[in-house]
């Protein structure tokens, strides 16, 4: 009876379970009868004591087997930071490489610096926009953000002047003072809301006015043709994309 009690169990429940009726466990325990040997295996199963303890009356509960210790993880050999910084240093090193051969070929062909140049300054600008989000992750896109916002103009003037070209840095500039404010509200959208059908759907609506936003820019600076049905076909595509991504649901939640 103590057993049965310390198990949560009526005798109701607990001769449910050995399939007999509650009158003979209350026998059992008011000592008119004893339990069957056919069911004192699992009678002793239920109570969680030993059927010696049951024969002779004893107070003690079987010991319990220890469980057996969670299996370990398997050491990660390489974590995040060290990959990062491996990724930091082959872009570094490759770039660096890259210039070095250039300069060596140019020096070789025209004995001087000549076209080298503009493939040194555009890796530069490659490896301060890059480095940030290579070397930090996620943590280092405001800091690529920030340095495309910082670097591009004076990138392109420099590009233009090494080309002789005044419209590269014009148009350019254009292009980039249109687009850097939708690049800028797409990343916040994105930090607040996180990878989800709302921020897809907010991004492309950004991409739908960037694109509407580009095209007559460069076509009131002359440097494309009036926007035609092609381009609105393309504007027209973010905006489903959008509706898509602003209705899409799932598992009947909201996105």
């Amino acid at each position: 009876m103590e057993c049965r009690k310390r198990k949560g169990l009526t005798q109701s429940q607990l001769a449910e379970r050995l399939n007999i009726t509650d009158r003979a466990v209350s026998k059992w325990e008011t000592g008119k009868s004893l339990p069957d040997s056919s069911i004192m295996l699992e009678l002793c199963k239920i109570l969680g004591i030993s059927v010696d303890a049951l024969l002779t009356g004893g107070e003690t509960a079987e010991p319990e087997k220890p469980a057996p210790p969670p299996p370990k993880a398997p050491a990660r050999r390489f974590s995040g930071a060290k990959v990062r910084r491996c990724l930091a240093l082959l872009l570094s090193g490759g770039l660096l490489t890259g210039v070095l051969v250039c300069f060596i070929c140019d020096t070789a062909l025209t004995g001087g610096l000549t076209w080298s140049l503009i493939v040194a300054a555009s890796a530069a600008y490659a490896w301060v926009l890059l480095f940030p989000a290579a070397a930090l992750g996620r943590r280092g896109l405001a800091g690529s953000l920030l340095a495309l916002s910082v670097c591009t103009l004076p990138y392109l003037y420099g590009l233009s002047r090494l080309l002789g070209v005044r419209e590269v840095f014009s148009v350019g500039a254009a292009a980039a003072v249109i687009s850097l404010p939708f690049l800028w509200a797409a990343y916040a959208v994105f930090r607040r809301r996180g990878r989800c059908a709302f921020s897809l759907g907010v991004l492309c609506l950004l991409l739908a006015g960037l694109t509407a936003c580009v095209n007559g820019g460069l076509h009131l600076l002359g440097a494309a043709p009036s926007p035609d049905a092609w381009n609105g076909m393309s504007v027209l595509l973010f905006l489903m994309a959008a509706a898509v991504c602003f209705t899409w649901r799932r598992d009947g939640k909201e996105p």
